[in-house]
């Protein structure tokens, strides 16, 4: 499950340093239609991530990963045929519906393996595959645009799915200790998912406007190699992830959460008054350092509120919130950057992971892993 989640988040890597210069270069477009290409995948992935938990609850965990590798494939194909501003957010769009259901089922997926005192752990293992692909495949992709050309980068995208599908078709379907009760209706956006999930989103605008715009803005003041960047956040994600992943289970989640954050809005800062690639390297790092335990810390605040045949269901709204903060992050931070320049979109960035910290600061003790007591956390 883990080579096929990597297979699937390589393609998306690939595809982020070369999206800007695309829709700048041969699509001739804007700042503007920048921003919009990399958000539109959060229209679609937003609905799909509550449908495929509540599928995955019902249907099963595997043929949920199955169909959504395939239909991130189907997009890799229609970035191949994109020849307009509008074709590529269709594309971006079919990735997303993939992407979505893919994420969601794979982190179900993660915590029907791991007992109850190591949930955390295992959101953070899973979150190796989604950052393993986003360190490695933004250097891949900008590599190979620059050897081989667009193209071949879009082909890529389609391939690395389509490899995930095929593996986990043939994985056995992950084994749940049997409860008694049948998969609750739950709303699309479950209560359990609401406050982790906004703190989510406010945390997921910096995501934005660094996948969107540190190139553009070191590209702006004459630095090249902005691609490294993405390279160098993805991979503080994945080192911060083997080492840190036990974190969340043994000092709680909030705690977890609000350090996270404040090192988000650290590294952004820094990357707002970069001028150098040094400097915004060493703001990626720092900045990578707190996201990385962003998720596994706010998904175990919902996961211990709900029980394991609602588990998909509950994640899958609150994961939607990811795709929020992105979606409506990007054409945002697209509008700062024709309004006020580059560094605007990093230090609203800053702004929105400062909420996140009040936010997750703020929540109530009480709701916070009470089937860890036995395992020393106090509730």
């Amino acid at each position: 499950m883990f080579v096929a989640s990597l297979a699937a988040f390589l393609a998306i890597g690939a595809a982020l340093p070369v999206l800007p210069l695309f829709v700048r270069g041969p699509l001739h477009a804007t700042n503007l239609d920048v921003g919009i290409v990399v958000g539109a995948f959060s229209l679609t992935s937003v609905f799909c991530r509550p449908i495929a938990g509540r599928l995955a609850d019902s249907r099963g965990r595997r043929i949920v990963l199955v169909v959504a590798a395939l239909v991130m494939t189907v997009g890799g194909v229609l970035y191949l045929l994109a020849a307009s501003v509008g074709t590529l957010v269709l594309a971006r769009l079919v990735v997303g519906m993939g992407e979505g259901a893919l994420y969601t089922a794979g982190a179900t997926w993660a915590v029907d393996l791991a007992p109850s005192r190591h949930q955390g752990l295992a959101l953070g293992i899973f979150g190796l595959a989604v950052w393993g692909g986003l360190s490695l495949g933004p250097l891949v992709g900008e590599l190979l645009r620059s050897a081989a050309g667009y193209d071949a980068v879009w082909a890529l995208t389609a391939a690395l799915p389509f490899a995930g599908a095929l593996i986990a078709i043939s994985l056995p379907e992950p084994t749940r200790a049997p409860t008694g009760r049948a998969p609750q209706r739950m709303g699309l956006f479950p209560r359990p998912a609401r406050r982790p999930g906004l703190a989510l989103a406010l945390a997921n605008f910096g995501y934005a406007a660094l996948a969107g715009f540190v190139i553009l803005d070191l590209r702006s003041q004459g630095v090249s190699g902005g691609a490294s960047v993405f390279t160098a956040f993805a991979t503080a994600v994945f080192l911060s992830r083997v080492v840190l992943s036990p974190l969340p289970d043994r000092i709680g989640p909030r705690v977890t959460a609000t350090g996270a954050a404040l090192c988000e809005a650290l590294g952004l800062t820094i990357i707002a008054f970069a001028h150098s690639l040094e400097a915004a390297l060493g703001g990626a790092l720092v900045m990578g350092v707190g996201f990385s335990m962003m998720f596994p810390a706010l998904a175990l605040m919902v996961v211990s509120e709900v029980g394991e045949e609602n588990r998909g269901s509950a994640l899958g709204a609150f994961t939607a919130f990811f795709d929020i903060g992105v979606g409506l992050g990007a054409p945002l931070a697209g509008a700062a950057a024709a309004l006020a320049g580059y560094p605007a979109v990093f230090l609203l960035g800053t702004v929105a992971a400062l909420g996140t910290a009040g936010l997750a600061a703020s929540s109530p003790r009480g709701r916070l892993r009470p089937a860890l007591a036995g395992a020393g956390e106090s509730t």
